[in-house]
């Protein structure tokens, strides 16, 4: 039985920061907690950055700094090696969103391809990622999950879509490395989840090796995976999954509400949660089809996890169940897991400071809109903080 509350362990889940990081964290953590001030603050942003203006160092020094692993892969080695140490692995995200040109969608391709190459190398790196429409402009994956008619030129570009979604996923099983696919609006969603069906079926024969995301704040996503699963078992092909709550519901919400259809969101956070766990039950209960990785900030959901594998008898090592949170967030479930053993990641964003804005700040509104995430962040913050300062007076107390 699961008993110990593991996650408010702070010595723990801080023991790599600085006094000075702690302090820098519980600064953008407070700030985060006020809806009135992060609005115009991120429309400020925007605006400051479209002028020019020269707030990079000020972005880089904070906000950056505190979700991103640098510039570069070079930048983010340091960060990879010190919580290897203890244990976390990683998977490096170039965090790169909103390209348009062909020449772009090339660019990401290639990095791409080199961070399947440095996962290959790094045993501390146990996975890579792309976003699909990293590779390929919104419009077209829009129009293929329409089932909208191409014209030719559409045809041919979808085409040079595909060969980067096929060249990364033949390049990962070329060096054994696993990939997963991030999840996208709805309203491209189904292009992804057919083409990575496609790629594992391909792929996955012996093990899971291709894994797409799946949003569980979408309520139709249980019966997805059951789908896939029966298809599966049929063709004879594994199942990598990764599952989120997911990233979009406001957006989603309000184009459903424009256009006058059923959202394709659950009805509240409480309905998610459910979601959210059957998802992952499911999961943990097929093991022997499914590998499942499990990307959630939710402590409720992630003891769940830890019961049902207790229960189960599965191994905290077992390489088909993996956890994994955001750099700079939910410590206190990363460092904890990872210090008990079990297979957990930090997912950390790197990319140029400009180009990685977009991706700041939405986790900046994600943060102020998740209920309770951004309280208690701080509050284990500040527990640490005070922990601190109550060794320090012991110790010159003593001396």
């Amino acid at each position: 039985m699961i008993k110990e509350k593991i996650f408010n362990d702070t010595e723990t889940a801080f023991r790599l920061k600085s006094d000075m990081e702690l302090n820098r964290a519980i600064l953008l953590f407070n700030a985060m907690g006020i809806p009135a001030l992060m609005k115009p603050g991120i429309a400020l942003t925007k605006f400051s950055l479209k002028a020019k203006l020269p707030i990079k160092p000020l972005i880089k020094n904070t906000i950056f700094d505190q979700f991103c692993g640098g510039v570069s892969i070079d930048d983010c080695k340091p960060i990879i090696r010190e919580m290897e140490e203890v244990n976390l692995s990683s998977i490096l995200d170039y965090s790169v969103e909103g390209k348009k040109s062909e020449e772009e969608f090339d660019s990401a391709y290639h990095v791409k391809l080199e961070l399947i190459e440095f996962a290959k190398e790094e045993s501390e790196i146990p996975f890579a990622i792309f976003k699909p429409t990293a590779l390929g402009r919104f419009k077209i994956w829009h129009k293929v999950s329409s089932h909208v008619s191409l014209n030719d030129k559409e045809k041919e570009e979808w085409e040079r879509v595909k060969g980067r979604v096929e060249g990364l996923c033949e390049k990962a099983n070329e060096l054994n490395v696993r990939l997963y696919a991030d999840a996208e609006e709805s309203w491209m969603q189904e292009a992804a989840d057919l083409l990575m069906e496609e790629m594992m079926m391909k792929y996955n024969r012996e093990e899971a090796l291709i894994f797409n995301t799946l949003q569980c704040y979408r309520w139709d996503r249980l019966e997805y995976l059951k789908e896939l699963h029966n298809k599966a078992k049929k063709e004879g092909f594994k199942i990598g999954a990764k599952i989120v709550r997911g990233a979009y519901m406001e957006k989603e919400n309000k184009r459903a509400r424009k256009r006058g259809k059923v959202s394709p969101i659950c009805e509240s956070k409480e309905a998610t949660d459910v979601n959210f766990n059957s998802v992952m039950g499911y999961c943990l209960d097929n093991l022997e089809d499914i590998s499942v990785f499990i990307g959630t900030h939710n402590e409720i959901s992630n003891y769940l996890a830890l019961q049902i594998m207790e229960d189960k008898g599965i191994a905290k090592d077992d390489q088909r169940v993996w956890f994994s949170q955001l750099y700079g967030m939910s410590d206190q479930i990363s460092y904890n897991l990872a210090s008990r053993k079990y297979n957990t990641a930090k997912l950390v964003p790197f990319g140029p400071v400009k180009d990685v804005v977009p991706y700041l700040l939405r986790r900046a509104e994600e943060n102020s809109s998740v209920k309770g995430q951004t309280s208690r962040e701080l509050n284990l913050l500040n527990r640490e903080k005070e922990r601190r300062n109550q060794t320090e007076k012991l110790a010159q107390a003593s001396s």
